[in-house]
């Protein structure tokens, strides 16, 4: 499932955008999600394709065109 998002970023790190996604899309249950100000473990984060750990993390200057994935890497049992 992806959700494109409509939403343009004049400037910002991952940081901020983490903030804006608590903000707007989650409804119900945020702390599955957002853990202090980073995503939970077990969250990976892929920009443009690579791990965000490789980018710098919530630090990262986020660019128009970017790609921001989320992947849970949790399950149920």
């Amino acid at each position: 499932w992806q959700r494109p998002c409509q939403w343009r970023w004049n400037s910002g790190d991952i940081r901020n955008l983490l903030v804006w996604i608590k903000k707007n899309l989650l409804k119900e249950r945020p702390e599955l999600f957002i853990q202090g100000d980073s995503v939970r473990p077990g969250i990976l984060v892929l920009i443009n394709d690579a791990d965000w750990e490789l980018l710098g993390e919530l630090d990262y200057q986020l660019q128009d065109k970017d790609s921001i994935l989320f992947i849970s890497t949790l399950h149920g049992g």
